[in-house]
């Protein structure tokens, strides 16, 4: 999986290849990152506040860690995707535990904030391609892009279960239905 595609910038990719094992690294990501922030909630008893002060602060270090890499360094990118899931967690637990907003409300903000980070994120570079993740801009646009999946995807999932009342397994097989349909 280590990616050796150099762009005409000169600088390696900052991504892996998107290949099956990709998707089941970031589908075990994810629930490694919400298992961990619910680990930390209810076990080590830090609670929800605390917890998310302490993911945003080693998140912040590790995203700092990997824009300063030239390259794709798999062990830098995966904690980065690991932490970028825990906090993309926590901020919507956040707003609908400590804040009190409806899931469907989340649901639709953070579809509207990844809209406009994609807008932006075109408009500005021309590209969506994770195949060019070479420039620190580009890849800011990316891991923006990551952590508000991760929350838009909490919320979503939360709301379909929980608030619809359909189920987490009803939800598993709608979310990864529409996944399949999605990648063939």
């Amino acid at each position: 999986m280590n990616n050796i595609n150099v762009s005409a910038k000169g600088l390696f990719n900052k991504v892996p290849e998107v290949t099956m094992a990709f998707w089941i690294i970031k589908m075990m990501s994810t629930t490694v990152g919400e298992t961990a922030a619910d680990y930390l909630i209810f076990n080590m008893r830090l609670g929800l506040t605390v917890t998310s002060i302490i993911m945003g602060g080693i998140l912040v270090f590790t995203l700092v860690m990997q824009l300063h890499s030239n390259k794709y360094v798999p062990w830098k990118y995966w904690l980065a995707v690991v932490l970028v899931s825990i906090f993309g967690t926590l901020v919507t637990d956040n707003l609908t535990d400590q804040v009190g907003v409806p899931l469907e409300v989340s649901t639709i903000v953070f579809t509207i904030i990844l809209l406009a980070t994609f807008w932006l994120w075109h408009s500005q570079e021309k590209t969506l391609s994770i195949q060019s993740i070479d420039t620190p801009k580009r890849e800011l646009f990316y891991w923006s892009a990551i952590l508000v999946t991760f929350a838009l995807g909490t919320a979503a999932g939360d709301w379909v279960s929980e608030g619809m009342d359909i189920g987490y397994m009803n939800s598993v097989f709608l979310f990864g239905g529409l996944i399949f349909i999605i990648y063939t």
